[in-house]
C-alpha cells in the first residue's frame, strides 16, 4: 500500500505540471501521472473491485465476466466506487487530455477492469489498439487515449510500452518479425504500486508483460470521439455503448464533467441491442437447472410450511 500522499480535489488548478505530462505523452506515448487518489480512497476502490471477484456474473448475481482463459473482466467500474468517477474526471487528467484530444472533443467511452491470472504465456502480444473502422477512415490515425489505473502492487506482469511508436503506424496485432524487431532498450515496464496511473496514446504499440507471476488487478479508462467511426466488431459487441452510472457518484459534476461522461450523448447507442452468445447450449443448461431448482422450491414450499405448522 503506498504511503498517505495529499491528493488535490476535482476544483484544485494542475496546470504547473500539465505542461510537463503532456511533452511526455506527446514525445513517448505514455506518462505516468503523480498520485491521484487518497490511501483511504484506493482502499475503498479495492473493497469494491474485489466484491465483483467473488463469482461469475449470472442471473441475479453481480460479479465478473469471463471471455478468456487468462482474464476476469469487470465491467462498468464507474458504477462501484466513487473513486473511480473521481479518477476519470480527476482535474489532471482533465486538463492532459485537453491538450492532447483537444477540448470538448472527446468523450469517456468505456471503463473496464481486469484481473489477470498468473501465467508464462504472451496471449495479447504487441499491438495498437485496432478501435475505429479503418475503411472510413484511411488519411489519419484519430487519438484516443487510456488511463490505466493498478489496484494491486504490480512486480510482474506490467503495462509495457514501446517508446515513441504512437501515431506511425495503423493499429493493428504484430507479426512475428515486427515482434522481434522490437528493441528492449526502447521498451518502458510499468511496475509500480496499487495506486499507479498511467496515460497512453493506444496508436502505440503496447501490450502486459509476461511472465505475470501474480494476480494482478487494473482498471483502464479509455477516452476518444465518440463521433470516429467505430471497427465493424466492436459495433457488433456494443463495445463503446453509453457509459453505466450510479447515481450516487454523480453530485458535483461541472458541464466539462457531463460532457466528458456523455450525458445526452446517444452517438452510440443501439436501441434494444441484445448481445448474441456462441454459449448457447451451456446458456440453455443453466437456465433450465435454475428453472428446475425454482419449481422444486415453489412445490416443496407449501409441504414445508405444513410440517412446520404441526410442530
Amino acid at each position: 500500500m503506498p504511503a498517505v500522499f495529499q491528493v488535490p480535489s476535482r476544483s484544485a488548478d494542475p496546470a504547473p505540471e500539465v505542461e510537463s505530462l503532456v511533452r511526455t505523452l506527446e514525445s513517448e506515448g505514455a506518462v505516468v501521472l503523480p498520485p491521484l487518489v487518497s490511501a483511504e480512497t484506493l482502499a475503498d476502490m479495492q473493497r469494491a473491485f474485489a466484491s465483483r471477484l467473488c463469482g461469475l456474473r449470472w442471473n441475479d448475481c453481480d460479479g465478473y465476466e469471463r471471455t478468456e482463459v487468462s482474464r476476469f473482466m469487470v465491467p462498468d467500474v464507474l458504477r462501484l466506487a466513487q473513486g473511480f468517477v473521481d479518477v476519470g474526471l480527476h482535474p489532471l487528467v482533465k486538463a492532459v487530455l485537453n491538450r492532447y484530444l483537444g477540448e470538448g472533443r472527446y468523450e469517456l467511452c468505456e471503463a473496464k477492469g481486469w484481473k489477470s491470472l498468473p501465467t508464462k504465456k504472451d496471449l495479447h502480444g504487441w499491438h495498437g489498439d485496432a478501435w475505429y473502422d479503418q475503411t472510413k477512415v484511411a488519411d489519419h490515425i484519430p487519438r484516443e487515449v487510456k488511463l490505466a489505473f493498478y489496484l494491486t502492487d504490480v512486480r510482474s506482469g506490467a503495462f509495457s510500452y514501446l517508446v515513441g511508436s504512437h501515431r506511425k503506424y495503423v493499429p493493428h496485432l504484430l507479426g512475428r518479425s515486427e515482434r522481434e524487431a522490437i528493441g528492449k532498450e526502447a521498451v518502458i515496464e510499468f511496475l509500480g504500486p496499487a495506486g499507479t496511473a498511467v496515460l497512453f496514446d493506444t496508436s502505440g504499440i503496447h501490450r502486459q508483460s509476461v511472465p505475470i507471476l501474480e494476480p494482478r488487478q487494473a482498471v483502464f479508462l479509455n477516452y476518444h470521439d465518440p463521433n470516429v467511426p467505430l471497427q465493424a466488431e466492436d459495433v457488433e459487441y456494443y463495445r463503446y455503448h453509453p457509459l453505466l452510472l450510479n447515481a450516487a457518484f454523480l453530485g458535483g459534476l461541472s458541464d466539462e464533467d457531463r460532457q466528458i461522461l456523455g450525458f445526452g450523448n446517444k452517438t452510440n447507442h443501439q436501441p434494444g441491442y441484445a448481445r448474441r452468445s456462441s454459449l448457447t447450449w451451456q446458456r440453455g443448461l443453466a437456465t433450465g437447472l435454475l428453472t428446475a431448482r425454482q419449481y422444486l422450491n415453489h412445490w416443496r414450499e407449501p409441504i414445508t410450511r405444513r410440517v412446520f405448522q404441526r410442530k
